[in-house]
């Protein structure tokens, strides 16, 4: 396991659990929320450029998936881990999330921040991952039922527990 693709609506603990896993494979962790966002929340010039550079290395755990780069990387990677948390487990914890986020006025991406006005926004994660919950995941069923990745190993985690549980387990094989 040396190319890793983390996917999962927000909330779902995409970050969290790729961090850990690239820790642990000592390669590097590719958040492409980091390369997507620039300042005031509006697509960076150089996202895709930087999503290339990051895939050509030998070894990642890639974090989100762009339609705009996921040709870059489905076609490397070796496995797939979908976090397919329920809906109610999700919203608890993307709010929890925006809300910390909000009012410690925290900052993300480029100088970005999340504000209790911005939940308004049809595009907010909170709104995202309620509406999209259900259409995202049809859509990575059928993509991972694609000839193309045949070979890509699915690990699919449906409860919170599974992913740590997942985890403790590969980290206790040896690498190689």
């Amino acid at each position: 396991m040396r190319r890793v693709i983390v996917v999962g609506i927000s909330g779902s603990g995409k970050t969290t659990l790729a961090r850990a896993l690239a820790s642990w494979l000592g390669v590097p962790h590719v958040e492409l929320d980091g390369l997507r966002h620039g300042r005031g929340w509006q697509p960076r010039p150089e996202f895709v450029a930087d999503a290339t550079a990051a895939a050509a290395q030998p070894g990642w755990v890639v974090d989100g998936d762009y339609a705009d780069v996921r040709d870059l990387f489905w076609p490397q990677a070796d496995t797939l881990v979908w976090l397919d948390l329920g809906r109610p487990l999700v919203m608890a914890r993307v709010i929890r999330r925006s809300a910390a986020r909000a009012a410690l006025r925290q900052e993300l991406w480029n100088g970005n921040r999340e504000a209790f006005r911005a939940w308004l926004d049809p595009e907010h994660p909170i709104r995202w991952a309620w509406s999209q919950h259900g259409p995202r995941r049809r859509e990575l069923e059928a993509r991972v039922a694609d000839p193309r990745f045949a070979g890509l190993h699915v690990v699919r985690l449906r409860r919170a527990a599974d992913a740590g549980r997942w985890l403790a387990t590969v980290a206790s094989q040896p690498l190689g």
